[in-house]
């Protein structure tokens, strides 16, 4: 007997309706960065930045009720919640899928948080496949998330100009057992552990907590710990990785890279962006480049599904390859077939 398949049925996003733009980002570095360059070289033109509301469960919440008036699920028929909303959040310790499970009245859900950070979407849609296919009593499953780590960069930093350009905003993604459209098929992962503690918040977890002294430096400590290692490092294997990714994903779907119509890719800058488009044969009209959205963590593959989708960019027929990275290390792609099988 064949073994299951997996679909797509929809896609939600949730976006604050408030920006910063490339000039407010130049004049927070202190005249480091010329604005122009933040436009041409990291390629921000303007990126969302979170309203008084917008917490990282909420924005899931969101999220999810966008994708669920956008696919007619209803949320009772969901099994699963995987939450792939960041760990900066309305309240340490509490489980946001558990959150959103309520807020959307997916009461016979049972939900769980994952965390693989920039990559975690991708990741967990090939958890969610897996788990449809392994489980005969789970049919459907939301992914789904917010995320809001640009409140922890500090504009002064120059090491950090890698991360001028985290944004915020949810987004969600629905998968079901034998949909017979928009199938899920292959997924690759590298993960380099070397990597693990090159970048992240320095003040808040036990080995340095918050202190009365250090409160204020606290707020910004989002940063790279060891920039030389982390920057030789991954000039050295991460455009390597990522290829690798999505040729091993490719490879289990039984495809090649002149089979993709559409990249669904996270914001990076804009010389990486269009490299990556050259060495795939790509053009930029098969694409989004994420500049006046900036890069929203994770939910970047969701909002390019999303927008690739309204703009007709990607049409039944269309090979969508998705890409991730995140900090710790780890690579990603995986392979969607849009429309009927």
């Amino acid at each position: 007997m064949s073994k299951p398949t997996v679909g797509i049925v929809g896609t939600g996003i949730y976006l604050p309706e408030n920006f910063m733009t490339a000039k407010e980002i130049s004049e927070k570095t202190k005249g480091i960065w010329a604005e122009e360059a933040v436009k041409e070289k990291l390629g921000i033109v303007k990126k969302t930045i979170p309203d008084e509301d917008d917490g990282t469960q909420e924005m899931g919440v969101k999220a999810a009720l966008d994708a669920l008036k956008n696919t007619g699920i209803n949320p009772l028929d969901i099994d699963v919640i995987i939450c792939v909303g960041e760990e900066w959040k309305e309240y340490p310790l509490t489980t946001s899928a558990l959150y959103i499970q309520d807020k959307i009245g997916a009461t016979n859900a049972w939900g769980i948080d994952v965390a693989n950070r920039c990559c975690t979407t991708v990741s967990a849609m090939k958890m969610a496949k897996d788990m449809l296919i392994a489980d005969d009593e789970t049919n459907i499953i939301m992914v789904v998330g917010g995320y809001r780590n640009g409140d922890f960069v500090d504009y002064s930093d120059k090491d950090m100009s890698m991360m001028y350009n985290l944004g915020a905003g949810g987004g969600a993604i629905i998968l079901k057992k034998n949909y017979n459209k928009n199938l899920l098929l292959g997924s690759h992962i590298i993960a380099d552990g070397s990597l693990a503690r090159t970048a992240g918040v320095e003040f808040g977890g036990t080995a340095k907590p918050i202190t009365c002294e250090n409160l204020e430096v606290a707020k910004k400590s989002l940063r790279l710990l060891e920039p030389k290692k982390m920057k030789d490092r991954l000039n050295e294997v991460s455009m390597p990785n990522w290829f690798e990714c999505i040729d091993k994903a490719l490879e289990k779907s039984e495809l090649k890279r002149k089979d993709i119509d559409y990249l669904a890719i996270l914001h990076i800058k804009r010389s990486g962006h269009q490299y990556m488009l050259d060495e795939l044969g790509l053009s930029e009209d098969q694409t989004i480049y994420l500049e006046n959205y900036g890069h929203i963590g994770q939910v970047d593959q969701i909002l390019s599904l999303h927008k690739g989708l309204e703009t007709k960019k990607i049409k039944d027929g269309s090979v969508v390859c998705m890409i991730a990275a995140g900090i710790g290390y780890v690579w990603a792609a995986n392979i969607i077939k849009w429309g009927e099988v």
